[in-house]
C-alpha cells in the first residue's frame, strides 16, 4: 500500500471524527437526526447555484454561496425549534427541507454544464484526492469551531441534554440554536465537498449512536464517539485501497458494520441500551 496516497485520505477522516463525532452527540440527544443531511443538502444546493451562476466548483463564490444556503437553514431550524410538544415536530420540517433542496439541487443541475457529474460529487466527494493544504485548512476551521463550542459548553449540553433546565433559567433558546446551527452549517460546508453528503451523515451519526449505546456520560460518550469513528475510518480506507473499491461508500459501510457489531456486544454483554433522547442525565 502506497502511505502517499492513503495517509492524507486517513488524516482528513481524523479530523473529520474530531469534530462532527462530537456534533453528533447533540444531534441525537436534540432529536434531530437528519439535521446533518438537511444542512448539508442545502450547502449542495448553494455549491449547485454557484456553478450555475459561472463559479469553478472550489472556488470562493462556490463556498459563500453555500454558506448562505446553509446559513439560511441554520435560521429556519432555529426558528422552528419546538420547546413544548407542537402540531409538527422539528424533525418533520428538516425533513421537508431536505427533499425541497434536494429537488431544486437537482433542477438547478439539470441545467449546469456537468449537472450529473455535479450532483455525483455532491454525495460522494472526493476524499481520495484530498490534499494536504486542504487538510490544514479543514483542521484550523473545525478547530475554531471547537474552541467555540468549548467556550460555551455550558450552554449547548444543557440546551442539548436539558432543555427543561434551559427553559426554567428563561435562557433564549432559539438563539442560542442559531448559533448552534449556524456553527454546525460551517462545520457541514467545509466537510461536503471532501467527504460527500453520505460520508459526512455517517460521520455525524452512527459514531453518537454507537457511544449512546454504551453510556451517558458527556465525557464517555465524546470519547466513545471518537474512537468509533477513527476505527470505522480507517478500517474502511485500509479495505477501499485493499481491494480497489469506491473510498466513500466503503467507509460509509464500515460505519454499518461497527454500528451492528457494537449493537451486538452490547447484547453480549447485557448492558441496558442509554435512551436516545434529549434528557440525558449530566455525566
Amino acid at each position: 500500500m502506497d502511505l502517499s496516497l492513503f495517509l492524507p485520505p486517513l488524516v482528513a477522516c481524523l479530523v473529520l471524527v474530531a469534530i462532527h463525532s462530537y456534533l453528533g452527540l447533540h444531534v441525537i440527544a436534540r432529536e434531530v437526526i437528519f439535521v446533518d443531511l438537511s444542512l448539508a443538502q442545502m450547502a449542495a444546493l448553494g455549491s449547485t447555484v454557484a456553478i450555475l451562476a459561472g463559479s469553478p466548483p472550489d472556488s470562493p463564490a462556490s463556498f459563500l454561496y453555500a454558506l448562505g444556503f446553509t446559513s439560511l437553514g441554520a435560521v429556519l431550524f432555529a426558528l422552528t425549534r419546538n420547546t413544548e410538544k407542537g402540531p409538527v415536530p422539528q424533525e418533520a420540517i428538516i425533513g421537508v427541507v431536505f427533499v425541497m433542496a434536494s429537488a431544486a439541487a437537482i433542477l438547478v443541475a439539470d441545467r449546469t454544464p456537468r449537472g450529473g457529474e455535479a450532483i455525483k460529487d455532491i454525495l460522494v466527494g472526493s476524499l481520495l484526492w484530498v490534499t494536504w493544504p486542504t487538510i490544514i485548512r479543514l483542521a484550523a476551521v473545525y478547530a475554531a469551531v471547537g474552541i467555540f463550542h468549548w467556550v460555551l459548553r455550558k450552554r449547548f449540553l444543557t440546551i442539548s441534554f436539558e432543555p427543561e433546565t434551559a427553559i426554567a433559567k428563561g435562557w433564549r433558546i432559539r438563539w442560542w440554536d442559531f448559533w448552534f446551527y449556524l456553527s454546525f452549517g460551517l462545520v457541514i460546508t467545509f466537510s461536503v465537498p471532501i467527504a460527500g453528503v453520505l460520508l459526512v451523515f455517517s460521520f455525524l451519526v452512527v459514531p453518537a449512536a454507537i457511544a449512546f449505546q454504551f453510556t451517558r456520560r458527556h465525557g464517555t460518550l465524546a470519547a466513545i464517539s471518537w474512537l468509533a469513528g477513527i476505527l470505522a475510518s480507517a478500517l474502511g480506507l485500509w479495505v477501499s485501497f485493499h481491494y480497489d473499491l469506491p473510498t466513500g461508500p466503503v467507509v460509509v459501510c464500515m460505519f454499518g458494520v461497527l454500528l451492528l457489531g457494537a449493537y451486538l456486544l452490547r447484547r453480549a454483554l447485557g448492558l441496558r441500551a442509554a435512551t436516545l433522547a434529549p434528557r440525558v442525565a449530566a455525566g
